[in-house]
């Protein structure tokens, strides 16, 4: 009987095929659930009821969130920061326009911002920073594989 010849399983060990993640795309995808789900929370909050954002600039914040999800799944540094970017604007422009407008309708008595307008611009300067360290050029020693 021959006998087999035995291998050492730390002779063998195979590089993993996967690159490590950016972390500017990990913060874009947090980004993308705050204003996920602050785009269908309440954006004001008056006397009469909550004013959800679902029922107007909260859908356009969501569709951005979609094109900011892209980014984050994507391995392209200059697609994702583009698109980032995009969804930076909307979701710092429309919450703010949100809160003019109800200044200019209402003053400054009678209603308080919502969870949803703050989770939803909050995600917008996060998806901010993230679409400036991705449209920044990389440095080769820093450079992810």
């Amino acid at each position: 009987m021959a006998s087999r010849p035995t291998t050492s399983s730390a002779s063998t060990s195979v590089p993993s095929a996967r690159p490590r993640v950016d972390p500017s795309r990990k913060r874009l995808a947090l980004a993308v659930l705050m204003v996920l789900f602050g785009s269908f929370l309440p954006w004001l909050d008056t006397a009469v009821g909550a004013i959800s954002g679902a029922r107007g600039p909260g859908l356009w914040t969501s569709y951005a969130a979609m094109l900011g999800l892209a980014g984050a799944l994507l391995p392209y540094r200059r697609a994702s920061g583009i698109q980032a970017a995009v969804m930076s604007l909307v979701c710092v422009v429309l919450p703010v326009w949100q809160l003019v407008r109800a200044l200019d309708l209402l003053g400054t008595s009678g209603w308080l911002p919502g969870p949803g307008i703050v989770l939803v611009f909050g995600g917008g300067v996060l998806a901010g920073s993230c679409a400036w360290q991705l449209l920044r050029p990389v440095e080769p020693a820093t450079q992810l594989v």
